[in-house]
């Protein structure tokens, strides 16, 4: 009935007496690729934890397909299975080869046969470029590669949409484009894909929808030439600047 995946209303969270988010509203329609732009500490990363139940919220709501899911019953992994999230940190396991950590998901929560899971596993790895690496370890791999296989094993659940915590950030700059290149063409193909990013070009060419977040609020969104080129809200201005050359 909703045409939106996700809609998240008048959400709060506090840690303690620390408020981190405050009344965001924020909707994401099927095939946005929506980048959350913002200094560090504006709450990007807690409102993305929030829509994937890593943390709860303190009140508001949050509707998939139009349906709540804080508090309804709602299993967390099965819901994590639809909306995926790649960290910046990766959160590989160690102990498993790539193809085990694109597989484990499928067979425990799709519950899918090992042969399916591998087929697929097999497949998205293709596509992220990391096929001949299937049996090495994480500790044998760059950063890049990891954030490729973390890419791959968050695909392999074929999920609707696909969260994106700042997952360059942990790399070195000559590393960031093999994983830019790869979310590049995930958007082409319409996966829908919240992106929390300081890769301002990336935000700029590849979203179509662009959200700054300062002090727990959204401040301002709208297309990647409302707020690149025509920002209205002082501090979305104050914050480009440091970027762009205006």
């Amino acid at each position: 009935m909703s045409e939106q995946i996700i809609e998240v209303k008048h959400l709060s969270k506090s840690f303690g007496d620390h408020e981190v988010l405050r009344d965001v509203d924020f909707t994401v329609a099927p095939g946005d690729v929506t980048s959350i732009i913002g200094a560090s500490g504006s709450g990007k990363s807690t409102l993305l934890r929030c829509i994937n139940l890593l943390e709860k919220p303190s009140s508001g709501e949050i509707l998939f397909h139009g349906q709540p899911i804080i508090g309804h019953g709602v299993n967390p992994c099965q819901y994590r299975a639809k909306v995926g999230m790649c960290f910046q940190s990766f959160n590989l396991f160690n102990n498993m080869t790539v193809l085990e950590n694109c597989m484990t998901g499928p067979v425990k929560v799709l519950k899918k046969s090992k042969a399916e899971a591998e087929k697929t596993a097999l497949q998205f790895l293709e596509k992220v470029g990391m096929a001949p690496y299937i049996n090495a370890k994480p500790r044998q791999l760059s950063g890049g590669q990891k954030q490729r296989v973390a890419i791959a094993r968050a695909l392999s659940m074929q999920p609707e949409v696909l969260l994106f915590d700042e997952p360059t950030s942990a790399l070195d700059p000559q590393m960031v484009g093999e994983v830019l290149s790869v979310m590049r063409q995930l958007a082409k193909e319409g996966l829908t894909m919240i992106v929390v990013t300081h890769e301002m070009a990336f935000a700029k060419d590849v979203s179509n929808h662009v959200v700054y977040m300062a002090d727990g609020v959204i401040c301002e969104e709208g297309t990647p030439a409302d707020i690149f080129e025509n920002p209205k809200d002082p501090k979305t201005v104050e914050f480009l600047q440091r970027f762009t050359n205006r």
